[in-house]
Formats: structure tokens, sequence, C-alpha cells
């Protein structure tokens, strides 16, 4: 089996805002792997936050390549690679993609996940002035998005930006995203009020890092209160348990579709709910977890829909929901 990556890079419509960053581009890192003549493929994308850059995703994925020199593709799936979370994701879904393909089924048929389709997703608002946001709100709810995701600060003024949002677009839910904004005493506050404003819940609202902490607040909190950042790992899901109402997973910082698999069960064990998250990507770096959505109750890939151009396309999304039935593999092809 070879391995082989194309870097490239994937530039937004808009600067996205969040509280602890503003983001317009981003670089990434196509993966293809070959076995007998059959293709398969992933996407690594650089992110700030976890120290990803393209230089280390290139070494990485030279170090990948000698793992998987001469491996059978199915004993590769169950073994992986090394390397940080976002490069193995992307490996693993080349994996999967070529596996699925050589088979002649879908991803979500060779890991026991069909979806109901099409699936609704969840559509995201950065943090910008209340105008902008109901701008953005109204156009989405007209395009066919009934959840939306919005950002938000840990300002007074941003809960103002959430009631006129709901007002604005009363059929649909909301999402909050503190991106861990808030302090511990300001959360159960905020909590409050996102609870009255009928928000269905609140991603990650303290900072990451104190898993004690965030449980505490969710015990305090009448909104579900989901952890994004404190449940990377399927140890950090056990630790937790059922002291939170959900978590986030984000294939690109677990390690792929398999790692995901093993923290999903482990959530459901504790009756913990499962949101599916996604980082800015081309709709290949989207498409593994939406063949997971099955599993999921919260679904928030949304990533190729804030491109500029998306070098990839299968998945639809453009009208809140996404489509991959029938296809092969992943389902996505080179737009």
């Amino acid at each position: 089996m070879k391995l082989s990556w194309q870097v490239g890079g994937l530039a937004l419509r808009e600067p996205l805002r969040i509280s602890r960053s503003v983001m317009a581009e981003r670089g990434a890192v196509t993966v293809t792997v070959e076995h007998d003549g059959i293709t398969g493929h992933g996407e690594a994308v650089t992110s700030v936050y976890y120290e990803l850059d393209v230089a280390r995703i290139e070494r990485e994925l030279a170090t990948a390549q000698q793992e998987l020199a001469g491996c059978d593709p199915t004993t590769a799936l169950v073994s992986g690679v090394s390397g940080a979370p976002g490069v193995r994701s992307a490996v693993d879904a080349a994996l999967h993609d070529l596996v699925a393909r050589s088979r002649g089924v879908a991803v979500y048929d060779l890991v026991g996940s069909a979806p109901r389709w099409p699936v609704p997703t969840a559509r995201t608002i950065g943090i910008a002035p209340a105008h902008r946001s109901v701008a953005a709100a109204c156009e989405l709810a007209s395009q066919g998005f009934r959840l939306l995701k919005v950002k938000i600060g840990a300002g007074p003024e941003e809960l103002e930006r959430v009631e006129i949002l709901r007002d604005a677009v009363p059929g649909t839910r909301l999402l909050l995203d503190p991106n861990g904004a808030w302090t511990p005493d300001q959360a159960v506050e905020m909590l409050r009020a996102a609870a009255d404003l009928g928000v269905d819940a609140v991603e990650q609202p303290i900072a990451p890092g104190n898993p004690e902490v965030l449980a505490q607040v969710a015990a305090d909190s009448p909104v579900p209160v989901i952890a994004d950042e404190d449940a990377r790992t399927v140890s950090d899901v056990r630790a937790l348990g059922s002291r939170v109402h959900g978590i986030n997973i984000k294939l690109p910082e677990c390690g792929g579709i398999r790692a995901a698999r093993e923290i999903i069960d482990a959530a459901r064990g504790f009756g913990v709910d499962v949101m599916l998250g996604c980082q800015v990507a081309s709709s290949l770096g989207i498409a593994p977890a939406v063949h997971l959505t099955g599993l999921a109750r919260w679904v928030d890939l949304d990533g190729h829909l804030l491109l500029a151009r998306d070098p990839w396309t299968g998945l639809g999304g453009e009208d809140g929901t996404l489509r991959v039935e029938g296809a092969t593999g992943l389902g996505v092809r080179p737009a």
C-alpha cells in the first residue's frame, strides 16, 4: 500500500471570529492511499490551537508512509498510524475510504452507523454585531437551516444578541458556543439566561483543563452542557461519566472514525448524548463524520460551507441538510 499527499489551502468566504481568535484561511493536506489500483482519500488541516502546521503534517505523514509500506489496508485500518490526531484522522479517513470502495459499500455501511438521510446540520454564526448576526441568521433560515450555532463571548451584550437572534428567526433552534470564554461563576448566570432564551444546549462554557469544575457547572445548569475540549479522548469521557449532558466529537481532534466510535460507545454507556462537530475543512475533511451521524443527537458539520471555494463535492448542506446516500467510500469527489 502506498501513501502520498498534496499540500493546498482553504480560504473562508469571510473571516470567522470566535472568542479566542479570528480565522480567514487555513492550510490543508490531501492524503491518498492506494492499493491494487483502488485509492482512498482523507484531509488534514492546520490548527494554531493544536500547533499543527503544514510542516508538521508533512513530517508525520512521512512517518506514516513508512509505517504503511507493504501493509494490508484492512490490517492498517485496525492498527492505525502514529502522529497528531489530525494526521491520524486523515490517514484513518483515507483507509476507510479505500476499504469501503474495495468492497463496493459506503463507509457508514462499513462501520455500521447508517444515518437517516437527509441529515440536518447546524450552521455557525461567528461573533459579530447584532445587526450582522441577524442578517446572517435570516439568510440561513431562508435557505433551510433550522439549527444555528452561535459563537458567543463573555460580555452581557452577547446574550442580548442571542435574544435578538431568537426573535428574528423564531422557528430556528440555537446552540451557543463560548469556546471556554466564561468563568465558572459567570457560566452559571449565563446558562440560566440561555435556558430562559430557549437555547438547545451550550458547548464548553468554561476554559478546558478542569473537568471537575465543568461537571459542577453542568450539574447546576438548566440547559444541556456539552463538553468539547474536555472530552477529546475515551479516557476523558470515562472520567466525566454522566456528569455532562453531551460530548462534542471532532474527528481531527480525537484521531478519526475508529477513535470516534470508541468515544461514542463510552458516552452512550453513560447515557450521554453525542454531538458531531468539525473544524473548517473541505467536503473531504467533513465527510468521515457525516458517516457517523446516525449515532448523534446534534450534528454541526458545516465546515465546508464556510469556504470561498470547496475543492471537493458530494455532501450537499447548502439547504441545511447533508446527503451522501448511495455512494461508495466517503462519497465525495474533486469539484
